[in-house]
C-alpha cells in the first residue's frame, strides 16, 4: 500500500497514493461516519486549478485528490520519485469502493446525471455487485441551488443510511460541489467524473492499452471532437509547458499552493 502524502504539482497537492491506500482512507471514513472530500484528478482537472486561483483552493482542500491520469502519475514519479507503478482511475477506484461497500454492509448513494441514466447505472451496479446497497440515486438539477435546496440535499444525503456518495457532475463541477458539502456530509464524497457515463453503458471507455501510455484522451478525443477539442489540444500541451516551467524553476509564486485564493461565495451546483 502506498499513502504517501502530498506533493506540489502546477500548485495543486496531489497525493502519492496508489488504490489500496486510497480505499483503506475511504472504508475508514465510512465506517466512522467521517467527512473525506475524495477526487480522482487527471490532466484536465490539474489545469482548472492551476489556471484558476479560488479553484486551485478548493482543490488544496480536498482531504485526497488522487492520480488519475497517467500523465499526472508520471510527473508524480518524476519530480518526486513517486514510484507508483499505476494511476489510480476514478471510475475503477468507484467500482472497487462499490465492491468494498458491497463487502461492508455499506450503502452508497449516487448523485449526478439524468434519471434516465441513475437507472442504467444502477441496474448495472446491482448486478455486478449482488450485496451492494443504492440507498439513493438522485439525479443533478443541472443548475445552481438555493440555500433551502442545499440544506434540503445535505439533510437528505445524511439521513439516507448511506455511509458512501459518489457524485458525478462533471469536471469541474464536482470538485466545486465536493469542496461547498464536504464539511456537512458525515460520509466520504468521491468525484468520480465520467465514471456514472462509463459504467451506465453510455459512454465508450478507451481500450486498456490506451489507457496505459496515457492516450485515453485520444480515443475520447476522437468521439466527441466537438465537445473535446479545445480541452486536450490546447490543455494538453499547455500542461507539459507548466510542467517544464515548475521543473526549471520558474514562475514559482504561481506554483506556490499558498497562492491560492479562497473563494468568496459559494456555487452550489446540483
Amino acid at each position: 500500500m502506498i499513502d504517501r502524502g502530498k506533493r506540489n504539482l502546477l500548485g495543486v497537492n496531489v497525493d502519492v497514493i496508489d488504490y489500496e491506500g486510497a480505499l483503506a482512507r475511504i472504508l475508514d471514513a465510512a465506517k466512522n461516519r467521517e467527512p473525506l472530500a475524495v477526487t480522482a484528478t487527471a490532466v484536465h482537472g490539474l489545469m482548472e486549478g492551476a489556471t484558476d486561483d479560488e479553484h486551485r483552493y478548493r482543490l488544496n482542500q480536498l482531504e485526497l485528490v488522487v492520480p488519475d491520469g497517467q500523465p499526472v502519475r508520471w510527473a508524480l514519479n518524476l519530480f518526486y520519485d513517486a514510484e507508483l507503478s499505476d494511476r489510480v482511475y476514478g471510475p475503477d477506484l468507484m467500482l472497487q469502493t462499490c465492491e468494498l461497500a458491497a463487502d461492508n454492509d455499506l450503502g452508497v448513494y449516487l448523485l449526478g446525471g439524468t434519471d434516465d441514466l441513475l437507472a442504467k447505472l444502477s441496474d448495472r451496479l446491482a448486478a455486478r455487485f449482488p450485496g451492494l446497497d443504492l440507498v439513493r440515486a438522485r439525479p443533478s438539477k443541472f443548475r445552481t441551488l438555493d440555500a433551502a435546496e442545499k440544506q434540503e440535499l445535505i439533510d437528505d444525503i445524511n439521513a439516507s443510511g448511506a455511509s458512501v456518495l459518489c457524485v458525478g457532475l462533471g469536471c469541474p463541477r464536482q470538485e466545486i460541489w465536493a469542496y461547498e458539502f464536504k464539511d456537512h456530509i458525515n460520509m466520504p464524497v468521491l468525484a468520480v467524473g465520467a465514471a456514472f457515463n462509463f459504467h451506465a453503458g453510455e459512454l465508450d471507455q478507451a481500450p486498456p492499452v490506451l489507457q496505459r501510455y496515457g492516450l485515453e484522451w485520444a480515443y475520447r478525443l476522437a468521439k466527441e471532437p466537438a465537445r473535446l477539442w479545445r480541452r486536450y489540444l490546447i490543455l494538453n500541451p499547455y500542461y507539459l509547458g507548466l510542467l517544464a516551467a515548475q521543473r526549471a524553476g520558474l514562475m514559482k509564486r504561481r506554483f506556490d499552493p499558498a497562492s491560492a485564493v479562497k473563494p468568496t461565495s459559494e456555487i452550489l451546483y446540483g
